[in-house]
């Protein structure tokens, strides 16, 4: 598959900067695949849609303040996002900035300017990636929750910025969160999963729909853009993931009595694809790419936002839809034109589908 296959023309209005005032009454796309045929709903009509026996997969991640706005010791800013602790005081993170070497001083923007910094960089990674160790011997955790702003996507904090809007609210930290986020890691929302309010999930459970959760942390490998001609050739980046013993026993439980599994979002599809035929539970890493020809095992069903241009997630959706009985990606793309035409909202804040066979 070549790059170009995964691309459309997206105008930019129909990207969402800002998530609509109630969670269940973003627009949902039903999408049957086996017909090629496409239902416009709102995702409170989620529960009518799923039947019971059905096991819905969710994951519980919980998004961590991970923007980091910097300024040198020495004079100029910087900006960053955590990715991950390591041992001790030190974390890796991307940053982006000028003359930035091993021993550069760091300290935050909401700091007063004669404060002792906080950071001490320490060995750059590769693209764009460094080690950065913190010189107050806190953990990673209390930086961020002092100094961390909301890991919006850039193209968010982009249009608002044009549009003369705040960058970011108080309202994005609970927005850009699930609603049941419990496992601290990711510095991206599971964004499918930010339409369910507690309404919704206690419809679906008197409906007779089953849940789950497994966690994955989301980091920014997911979501970069395809950078190689062949779609095959581009290196995803591996991410960390949990499941417990109860997770699975559900699994097996749904296959015995012959209920749909129903992954919410591509990051729990990732999961369950990575599973072996016998789950078991386990801490484990994913580098899975999921793409067209792919015998999915595990996702009878996804969940998913509209995804941007030549982008792993597309493809992912494009697998889904042609193992589920449709032509895949022209079928992907023809959903694509009809929720542009009918002024569907776009990527992180925007509205979802729901693809089945």
């Amino acid at each position: 598959m070549r790059v170009e296959e995964l691309d459309f023309d997206l105008p930019a209005e129909r990207i969402a900067r800002f998530p609509l005032p109630d969670r269940d009454q973003a627009r949902l796309m039903q999408v049957s695949c086996a017909e090629e045929r496409r239902d416009h709903r709102t995702f409170a009509e989620l529960p009518t849609l799923l039947q019971d026996g059905d096991l819905l997969v969710l994951n519980d991640t919980s998004v961590v303040a991970a923007r980091l706005c910097l300024r040198k010791v020495s004079g100029g800013l910087v900006e960053g996002l955590w990715l991950e602790s390591l041992d001790g005081a030190r974390a890796r993170c991307m940053l982006s900035g000028s003359r930035l070497r091993a021993g550069v001083e760091l300290g935050f923007e909401d700091q007063p300017q004669d404060c002792a910094p906080l950071l001490r960089l320490v060995e750059r990674e590769n693209r764009g990636r460094w080690v950065v160790e913190s010189l107050s011997g806190e953990e990673w955790r209390v930086i961020l929750a002092r100094h961390g702003a909301t890991p919006l996507p850039p193209y968010i904090r982009s249009l608002r910025r044009e549009a003369g809007q705040a960058e970011d609210s108080a309202a994005d930290r609970q927005r850009y969160q699930t609603v049941w986020a419990d496992q601290p890691g990711s510095v991206a929302a599971p964004t499918a999963s930010l339409h369910f309010c507690a309404e919704t999930l206690a419809e679906l459970h008197a409906r007779g729909v089953r849940t789950t959760y497994l966690t994955l942390h989301v980091g920014l490998g997911t979501f970069l853009p395809v950078s190689c001609e062949r779609v095959e050739d581009h290196p995803i980046h591996a991410e960390r993931f949990a499941i417990s013993a109860a997770a699975c026993a559900e699994l097996v439980a749904a296959r015995r009595r012959g209920g749909r599994i129903v992954a919410a979002g591509t990051t729990v599809c990732r999961v369950l694809e990575s599973l072996p035929q016998q789950p078991s539970p386990c801490t484990a890493e994913t580098g899975l790419y999921l793409l067209p020809g792919h015998r999915f095992r595990w996702t009878d069903g996804l969940l998913t936002n509209f995804h941007t241009p030549r982008s792993t997630l597309l493809a992912l959706v494009a697998a889904f839809a042609a193992h589920a009985g449709s032509s895949g990606l022209p079928f992907v793309h023809a959903c694509y034109r009809a929720a542009i035409e009918r002024n569907y909202r776009f990527y992180s804040y925007g509205d979802a589908s729901l693809w089945l066979p």
